[in-house]
């Protein structure tokens, strides 16, 4: 059950980290280079997609990794689960306190609606992004050294 459970986690954990690399590494570029309207429109709908998605993903990786740190519990590669289990949750904290605020507020703008500083509040989301990526990418680290 436990090695199931493990990769299970593992694979939901890694296609995450897989989303969210593609869209801090290729689809946000991608957006930047299509004409202002357009690419302020496609981070919209992308914001209004993924802002429905993506929650219930962290918090399933999460659970998971949760699940799979008490079922080892006492294990000598349970304290890597946790540790990837608390990374998982300190990017669903960063999320909600830092990037889902900008976030709602793309997901609302639409060509010629957005604020005149939208870029500014675009690069601040990216930037909170590459940090949160950051720590996805290393709990699936630690979730995969621990398998």
């Amino acid at each position: 059950m436990q090695q199931v459970l493990g990769v299970v986690t593992i694979v939901l954990v890694g296609l995450m980290v897989g989303v969210e690399f593609a869209v801090a590494v290729f689809v946000n570029r991608i957006f930047d280079r299509l004409p202002e309207a357009h690419g302020l429109a496609a981070r919209s709908d992308g914001a209004r997609v993924l802002g429905r998605v993506m929650p219930v993903w962290y918090i399933a990786s999460t659970a998971l990794s949760v699940l799979w740190a008490v079922l080892d519990w006492g294990q000598p590669h349970c304290r890597i689960i946790a540790i990837a289990a608390g990374l998982l949750v300190v990017s669903i904290v960063m999320s909600l306190v830092l990037l889902v605020p900008i976030n709602s507020r793309v997901a609302r703008w639409a060509a010629g609606e957005a604020p005149a500083d939208w870029r500014r509040q675009i690069g601040r989301w990216n930037r909170w992004h590459y940090l949160r990526v950051a720590i996805i990418v290393a709990a699936f680290v630690l979730l995969v050294i621990a398998d």
